[in-house]
């Protein structure tokens, strides 16, 4: 039989995997087949909304997304491969990490989905890092639930359990509400000697809320799963809301649902001690597999798992590529008034290769990407601003170049806390995302930006979608006693063809002279969101 007849019958027999991933601006769906290769892939695109000063995704919007994601998979599927996707034989759902989705007794949603986005539970976050003796960042469920006990919200009254985004489909999809430790790291600080919720940390809540969250918060949130445990099965009721025409069956093993950042590390195989990953889209965030402790808290870095349950030091800005696709969207629109025809891809590819030729400082421009707060900062909202000296050089190549710094410039301040004031060290760093889609151009300025080697490669194209989706393989197919690291190098990632870009001095020196100025320039941004 030819290679398409061999993945067709896997497809009809179900020696497949499924994974899906609710991204900020993307739902995505990979199918792979038995090798671990993608073989099928669709998407929804979908966007965030501010209501009432909240950032939130509607929860018919979560369905509708996934419908159509699961739909133009299966177009895929038939167009490739002639045939209908009526089963695979494992699943996983993944999701932008952190927020806060809480519920009733009757399953019914008590207040607005709140995203990772969303910064405004300040006082929560310092109250919880205090008394914990562990950083509890502004997006955590954690700090999201007990900034509600803060404000006297009359849903908390109601309260009967918390989840995050990949945890509500998950249930929806399975009947179980469980995390992977990934995720669940993101909703309360993980023990990694139990693989569970912190006991001392739960008993030190329950002492603080008591009289104002209504049970126990170990009962207000979902058990806790590492990679390779079985979360259920997918079940009719979940698999007509996936495939409303009722050709998807139930059956499907399911993985422990996990975020964004634990299937980013898969993706790039980073779940190994001493390796790290930088995720670069609408938010920008590195993972560090760390050795041991930190030697104390640091407000810039959150301390989160693998799914595995190792020890990770997470640096996670807010702000992301949004403001450069922002930017590259009114340069297409220029175009189309000139009568040029280029697509987005070939704008974005255009642009970011006259970066190169920027000068290697910023050349006395100035740029902010904080569409959204960003605690690192301090900055409580967001205000974009692009601003130069009067004798500066503003040319395409050089404002290119000084937007893209601007990306990376917050994940730098948390990486030099890691590298430098606690001497991390990694053997390896991988990148993945949207914004290394132009080979060699972000993957170089990023090398610069932490003055280290960045190694990027095709194995992370089809991003967290297919990491969750080797996660839902390994429930299948994990051997007895076997880890996720040796899964994923014996199996995975064997032979992958990887490309790595080394800091060059020029660049790191001008990298570093455009950080000084950047911080020097703090201020202006919080007089931005002062003043409007």
């Amino acid at each position: 039989m030819s290679h398409t007849d061999d993945l067709r019958e896997a497809i009809d027999q179900g020696n497949t995997a499924l994974g899906i991933e609710l991204g900020s601006t993307r739902i995505k769906a990979v199918l792979t087949g038995p090798d671990h290769a993608a073989i099928a892939v669709g998407s929804h695109d979908w966007e965030n909304q501010f209501v009432d000063r909240t950032w939130t995704y509607s929860l018919e919007a979560v369905w509708e997304g996934l419908q159509g994601c699961v739909a133009a998979l299966a177009a895929d599927v038939k167009a490739k491969f002639g045939t209908e996707l009526r089963t695979t034989g494992a699943l996983g759902v993944s999701a932008m990490m952190h927020g806060y989705l809480a519920f009733d007794g009757d399953g019914e949603l008590l207040t607005p989905f709140r995203t990772w986005r969303n910064t405004n539970t300040g006082d929560a976050s310092e109250q919880l890092s205090e008394l914990f003796g562990h950083n509890i960042p502004h997006r955590w469920s954690i700090a999201h639930l007990y900034q509600a006990v803060l404000d006297g919200e009359e849903h908390v009254a109601r309260l009967a359990h918390l989840t995050t985004l990949a945890g509500y489909v998950h249930w929806k999809l399975s009947g179980r509400q469980v995390l992977g430790v990934g995720d669940a790291s993101g909703v309360f600080p993980i023990d990694v000697a139990t693989g569970g919720y912190d006991a001392r940390m739960l008993a030190q809540f329950d002492e603080l809320a008591a009289g104002r969250v209504p049970v126990k918060l170990a009962d207000l949130l979902p058990a806790v799963l590492p990679a390779g445990e079985a979360a259920g099965t997918l079940t009719e009721a979940g698999a007509r809301l996936l495939d409303p025409t009722g050709t998807l069956r139930p059956g499907a093993v399911l993985a422990p649902p996990e975020g964004d950042a634990g299937t980013g590390m898969v993706a790039t195989n980073s779940v190994a001690r001493r390796t790290g990953n930088i995720s670069a889209g609408t938010s920008i965030f590195a993972m560090i597999v760390l050795d041991g402790p930190l030697s104390r808290v640091h407000p810039e870095v959150d301390l989160v798992t693998t799914p595995a349950g190792d020890l990770v030091a997470m640096v996670h800005c807010n702000n992301g590529a949004s403001e450069l696709n922002a930017w590259a969207g009114l340069f297409a629109e220029f175009a189309t008034a000139l009568g040029a025809q280029a697509d987005s891809g070939k704008v974005f590819e255009t642009l970011f290769r006259s970066a190169l030729a920027g000068a290697p400082d910023g050349g006395g421009l100035m740029a902010f990407n904080n569409l959204a707060g960003e605690p690192i900062t301090r900055l409580h909202e967001g205000r974009p601003l692009f601003l130069r000296t009067p004798g500066s050089d503003l040319t395409l190549a050089t404002f290119m170049r000084t937007q893209l710094y601007a990306a990376l410039a917050t994940l730098r301040i948390g990486m030099d806390v890691l590298q430098k004031a606690e001497s991390v060290q990694l053997d390896r760093m991988f990148a993945h995302g949207g914004l290394f889609k132009t080979e060699g151009v972000a993957q170089k300025l990023l090398a610069a930006a932490i003055d280290t080697p960045v190694t990027v490669g095709d194995f992370a194209s089809e991003g967290g979608a297919w990491g969750i989706a080797v996660l839902a393989a390994f429930v299948s197919g994990r051997q007895p006693g076997q880890s996720l690291d040796d899964f994923l190098t014996t199996a995975v990632f064997a032979g992958a063809e990887l490309s790595t870009a080394e800091p060059e001095p020029a660049d790191v020196e001008g990298f570093n002279a455009f950080m000084q100025r950047y911080v020097a320039a703090l201020p202006v941004q919080e007089a931005a969101v002062a003043a409007s």
